[in-house]
């Protein structure tokens, strides 16, 4: 795989790129871009979510499907748009829920860059996509990269708030024992963001002063969620 691996990754993902899914999973990404597929976010941007979030300082995970594929959007965070694109439609039921929950504006940009600095894991469970096909590289093997980012975060003795929006996100978090054991981490659960589900249980949650709330108690401090 042509990403550099972000050293505070190095001991959770060596051993996974190591095998021969991973490389398969390398050669198949070669292969489908000198086919002339054009594959989101571009390379250098698909491990954007561990760089700007060390291990160590990870204090809240939100869980993603795979990046948005349309010209110009993904740069390798969860719900996240590259500064100066319009803001996608669960990016927005977001914000709506974050003005309800904490009182904060609406951003007009959709570059979530300042949470992910601030600790905040933005994961999708695929890495990348073929544009124009949502989901088109789902089962290819960057399921076992990100079950082990997951999984070094739920074995940490920090304690740490997972947000898990939707089934796709839930069905993520049981892969993992040691979340589904965990008493010193806090799991949130609720609808999608997404149009099509958001009215079904994501407005109203509060997910972002439960986190903050949790967060303060056991003394990791707030995340400052304006953007």
């Amino acid at each position: 795989m042509s990403e550099t691996l972000p050293e505070s990754w190095r001991p959770v993902l060596e051993p996974v790129l190591a095998t021969p899914e991973a490389r398969k999973l390398g050669g198949w990404l070669k292969a489908e871009e000198a086919a002339g597929k054009v594959v989101y976010p571009p390379r250098g941007q698909r491990l954007a979510a561990l760089a700007l979030t060390p291990l160590d300082q990870v204090r809240c995970v939100i869980l993603g499907q795979d990046p948005y594929h349309g010209p110009g959007q993904a740069h390798g965070l969860a719900f996240s748009v590259r500064a100066g694109v319009r803001p996608p439609p669960s990016l927005v039921n977001i914000y709506k829920e974050l003005e309800s929950d904490l009182g904060l504006p609406r951003p007009a940009g959709g570059d979530l860059s300042r949470w992910a600095e601030q600790g905040v894991l933005l994961l999708n469970n695929t890495l990348t996509v073929e544009a124009g096909l949502a989901g088109s590289h789902a089962g290819r093997g960057w399921d076992a990269v990100t079950d082990a980012c997951v999984a070094a975060v739920a074995a940490s003795e920090r304690p740490t708030v997972f947000i898990l929006w939707g089934s796709h996100a839930r069905k993520k978090a049981s892969r993992v024992p040691a979340l589904g054991r965990s008493s010193h981490h806090l799991v949130l659960t609720s609808a999608h963001p997404s149009p099509l589900s958001a009215h079904n249980g994501f407005f109203g949650s509060r997910p972002f002063s439960q986190a903050n709330a949790f967060l303060e108690a056991a003394g990791r401090g707030r995340i400052d969620w304006s953007l």
